[in-house]
């Protein structure tokens, strides 16, 4: 496990809770993760509810059968009721790794959906989770794969200094700047576009499932085939899952201005280091155009010579209009699409084809489709 600083960590939860994503706090017993939770919900005015695994039933998740009507429903908790009642708040699943595996399994759904019994959780109620190590958790369990994968996981800090500060003048808030500039949708399109251009470089990054035993001698497991490594023991794995929520989190920071190392521990949250560190390193050298300021000024595109980078400036100028939805950039985009054409019909191909599904009300037929028509054509990716 890396060692991070307490406030990039703060920081990378918040970021986390406000754009949504399940996120797990990995840490040893009595260093304060469950305090860290409870002051963000307390700096949101937020209620918490804290469900600790060790002392529940799956039924707590799934519901309790219950015959009404004539009916089988299946009832919730109370505490359920309450955060559906609130209709927002913190859901925070303490002790994870102590819950055995029939109960993991019934926190999926709640996990994913927000779903417990018969009530759906609003939107606006967020589950963060705590766990310790399971080999420093009593009967401890490591995660099982599908509910590690829907969970960010960061590693909750333990430095000298930084507690001794804390008990002096007062530990770290959070901060909540994710809460106060979230991203906007051309943004979060943007950021998938980006991730889906990175999966077209190495497709096989897109799904790397956990295989037992295959762990390295540094309790990383390695990636089959491939030479990159994963946390084990029910870490971050790379899943089409995981990557979209990378997405949203980079949307996120880049809206809150957080720096680098916020959004190099979400990601490696997310998917996994091995994964990550490919991801984030390529992303370093992508030195992408802004899709705005080239919808702008679309006479003064130049399309990128690396496969990559032009896959990705062009469905991250797609992305962004067709978010706008407005005729002026859908034609800006076309200009753009058709010089890129000229060069690199494959790629213009599969741009135009998702700009042509979404065609604004009152846009014509652009000028620029045309100029593309004979082009795509003669590469051979039109029919006669």
């Amino acid at each position: 496990m890396r060692v991070e600083d307490s406030r990039t960590v703060l920081e990378a939860l918040a970021i986390a809770v406000s754009a949504g994503v399940p996120t797990l706090l990995w840490g040893s017993p009595g260093t304060g993760k469950t305090s860290a939770v409870v002051a963000l919900a307390e700096s949101l005015n937020w209620p918490i509810e804290v469900v600790i695994g060790s002392i529940r039933e799956p039924s707590d998740f799934a519901g309790l059968p219950v015959v009404s009507d004539g009916m089988v429903r299946l009832t919730p908790p109370a505490w359920a009721h309450r955060l559906a009642t609130a209709g927002h708040g913190l859901l925070f699943l303490d002790e994870l790794t102590t819950a055995p595996p029939a109960v993991q399994a019934a926190m999926l759904r709640v996990v994913l959906e927000r779903v417990v019994g018969d009530v759906r959780l609003p939107d606006k109620v967020q589950v963060v989770a705590a766990a310790n190590p399971p080999e420093e958790a009593a009967d401890g369990w490591d995660l099982a794969p599908p509910l590690a994968n829907r969970l960010v996981h960061l590693n909750w800090p333990v430095d000298g200094r930084q507690i001794a500060r804390g008990l002096a003048v007062g530990f770290p808030t959070p901060s909540l700047t994710g809460f106060a500039q979230p991203p906007p949708p051309e943004q979060v399109l943007e950021a998938r576009a980006t991730v889906a251009a990175f999966l077209e470089v190495r497709p096989a990054l897109a799904l790397q499932v956990p295989s037992g035993g295959n762990l390295t001698g540094n309790g990383t497991a390695a990636l089959p085939g491939d030479g990159a490594s994963r946390a084990g023991g029910g870490q971050g794995w790379p899943s089409p899952r995981s990557w979209e929520a990378a997405a949203k989190l980079m949307a996120a920071c880049k809206a809150a201005g957080a720096p680098p190392e916020v959004l190099d521990v979400l990601v490696a949250g997310a998917v996994g280091e091995g994964a990550a560190l490919e991801f984030l390193s390529w992303l370093e050298h992508l030195d992408l155009p802004d899709p705005v300021a080239v919808l702008a000024d679309p006479d003064a595109f130049e399309l990128p010579r690396r496969g990559d980078r032009a896959f990705a400036v062009l469905t991250s100028v797609v992305a962004v209009a067709v978010a706008a939805g407005d005729v002026e950039r859908w034609d800006a985009a076309w200009k753009v699409i058709a010089k890129a054409a000229r060069t690199a019909p494959d790629v213009a191909t599969l741009a135009a084809r998702t700009l042509a599904g979404r065609r604004p009300p009152g846009a014509r037929i652009p000028a620029a489709l045309l100029e593309l028509t004979p082009i795509l054509r003669s590469a051979g990716l039109l029919g006669d």
